[in-house]
């Protein structure tokens, strides 16, 4: 019954390929091919099967009768496998077909999968096919990285009369973000959103550090050698931005559409809002002819929230960029400070 039952699958098989060539050219892969990689990857696993049934014989682990059973149990395992391997076979191509659906080995994406052998033949797989690709892909990821000068604007001071150094103050952004064409059909219009950590440094002239007193929060002199102050906030907030400029469109012979604004000009305008991490201050100072370190994380009456205007001009992935805090570094103040950035921003897809 077994032979007959092989000899129905293999014509049926046939079959099955004549009419797939006829209806179907060059969408799947060929059923020949298909039934010797099947019959190759079980004869594989048998020979492997055999062989550890051997060492066990040998290492007196079972008996010649019992290796000769388990050798016989294992080559009609095999034979089933290969039976029953080759009619999934005829009927994924049937479903594919009837379906009028593509199946490409490429299009195969590997769930899990034990191989044997140094050739790698796989002796287990579990696979799904992967999603075709979008016809039309609207929105896309970019990782920003953005860096520059920072200082801050305090009514009635220039940033010339800054208590801050200009060489030495600056920020980080580091940020992953989401680009979404706003048109249908074009691309000079995009929306670029997403979650970006700012980290603000303010590097104190003169001898000053700011000190807590209360609700209030001052620059003092400091009451001994100070070599060095350093302020720094750390913000988690979410950037939003209207970006606008020339684009290309390309058309894939699959149907797939793509629109690229790659090396072209751009601008962004928009802001952002998000939350005010503990602020750390860092002093560097002699003290009885040792350098000492000394590193202060608190509040310092800075504002719980942040928001502010941001803008960005450029080609590519470059553009210069400059934003601007409107809620004030620190709450309850005679004279507002709200931090001021330019620098260099990097959008990278």
């Amino acid at each position: 019954m077994q032979n007959i039952t092989k000899h129905l699958v293999y014509l049926f098989l046939l079959l099955a390929v004549s009419q797939l060539k006829a209806q179907v050219k060059d969408s799947i892969p060929r059923i020949e091919s298909i039934k010797e990689t099947i019959t190759t990857e079980e004869r594989d696993a048998l020979k492997l099967e055999i062989e550890t049934i051997n060492d066990q014989l040998e290492e007196d682990e079972i008996t010649f009768e019992e290796a000769e059973q388990l050798k016989k149990e294992a080559a009609e395992k095999r034979a089933l496998n290969i039976e029953n391997r080759i009619a999934i076979a005829i009927n994924r191509v049937e479903y594919f077909n009837r379906n009028n659906q593509v199946f490409d080995e490429n299009t195969r994406k590997t769930v899990f999968s034990l191989k044997i052998g140094d050739d790698d033949r796989e002796l287990l797989g579990i696979h799904t096919r992967k999603a075709p690709p979008k016809k039309d892909k609207r929105t896309n990821d970019q990782m920003l990285f953005a860096m520059g000068f920072n200082n801050t604007i305090i009514d009635g001071v220039s940033l010339s009369d800054s208590p801050y150094k200009l060489g030495g103050s600056g920020f980080v952004e580091l940020g992953w973000l989401w680009n979404t064409r706003v048109l249908k059909e074009s691309n000079f219009l995009r929306f670029k959103y997403g979650l970006s950590v700012q980290w603000n440094k303010l590097d104190i002239k003169d001898g000053m550090y700011f000190v807590q007193d209360g609700n209030q929060t001052t620059l003092q002199s400091f009451d001994g050698d100070l070599k060095r102050a350093k302020f720094r906030t750390t913000s988690l907030v979410i950037p939003m931005h209207i970006e606008f400029g020339p684009w290309n469109k390309k058309d894939y012979k699959d149907g797939r559409v793509r629109y690229f604004n790659d090396n072209k000009f751009k601008v962004g305008l928009g802001g952002y809002f998000g939350v005010n991490g503990n602020a750390v201050q860092k002093l560097t100072y002699q003290e009885n002819g040792d350098r000492v370190k000394e590193k202060i994380k608190r509040s310092f009456n800075t504002n719980t929230f942040t928001y502010g205007l941001s803008g960005y001009i450029g080609v590519g992935d470059l553009s210069l960029y400059v934003k601007y805090d409107i809620a004030p570094l620190f709450k309850n103040q005679t004279f507002d400070q709200n931090n001021i950035s330019l620098g260099i921003r990097v959008d990278l897809d």
